[in-house]
């Protein structure tokens, strides 16, 4: 992809990586557009940078607001060349605990709002031959790395599999597909942006113990930087061979290590089993 300068259509600008990375692009002199719930926080943050920066109010979950602001940016800017569908949020409890409306929420937001999104924008993409899409996904899209956030998980691996197909998908067209997986950033992920079911089952209050001393200790203490993961995800992105997985963090590549291993013992253990299902010829 060529180095500059681009168009970014961001989603969930208002805080975290998808602030940064519209301070990235920015400074690239490259062009955005930044969806956030709160468009004044954006805003204020970049003042007076009307021909290069778009701020749109758009609610992720109605179809028609996402539909108006893909045609509203490719009206101001004539074509966007990256998308980057970075909004979402998680919640804390036990899966059992968890609630339909919670459920459905959370999957609203994490998956179907990326899905949305990616879908609008396909035929542009596909009419100009080209494009990228990098899909902010998780180190818990890979492997659960404790027990709590059972439903998050659970988006994660969503927009994981999507992704993967939708990269197959779109090949052909000369659309390209990258999914993030960050591990532990100081963003406000163990703040505001983790709901906690208002389901409580005594069973579980061993667990709900650990994962508030975890938050507690866990909030803005993380080893990742969003200043420096927003301009790596750029960078991937804009490289000559964007990456399929771009892992972010040194606790996510142990992580994800760590699971690689753990499935190639696995599937050895039980190897002789799993073939003993095959017809014989």
């Amino acid at each position: 992809m060529k180095s500059s300068p681009l168009v970014w259509f961001i989603t969930g600008t208002s805080q975290g990586f998808g602030l940064e990375l519209v301070r990235a692009a920015l400074d690239r002199g490259d062009k955005v557009i930044a969806t956030s719930r709160t468009p004044g926080k954006i805003q204020a943050v970049f003042p007076n940078l009307e021909e290069q920066l778009l701020v749109l109010s758009v609610d992720l979950t109605d179809v028609v607001q996402v539909k108006e602001a893909v045609a509203t940016a490719l009206a101001q800017f004539g074509h966007v060349d990256v998308l980057v569908n970075n909004a979402g949020h998680g919640l804390l409890g036990a899966i059992e605990e968890s609630d339909e409306t919670e459920i459905s929420e959370l999957f609203q937001i994490n998956l179907f709002a990326l899905m949305r999104v990616t879908k609008a924008f396909l035929p542009h993409f596909r009419e100009r031959k080209s494009g990228h899409i990098a899909n902010l996904s998780s180190i818990a899209g890979l492997t659960v790395l404790s027990p709590g956030l059972g439903i998050y998980n659970a988006t994660k691996f969503a927009v994981e599999g999507l992704s993967q197909a939708l990269a197959q998908e779109v090949s052909p067209f000369g659309i390209g597909v990258t999914i993030v997986e960050p591990g532990r950033f100081r963003t406000n992920f163990l703040g505001d942006s983790l709901a906690t079911s208002p389901k409580n089952i005594d069973a579980y209050a061993p667990l709900h113990e650990k994962m508030s001393a975890q938050r507690e200790t866990g909030h803005r203490a993380q080893p990742g930087d969003p200043a420096l993961g927003a301009p790596a995800i750029i960078k991937a992105v804009t490289s000559e061979n964007p990456p399929r997985h771009l892992l972010l963090g040194s606790d996510a590549y142990q992580s994800a290590m760590k699971q690689v291993h753990a499935l190639k013992s696995e599937f050895e253990t039980w190897k002789e089993l799993t073939f003993s299902t095959d017809i014989k010829q």
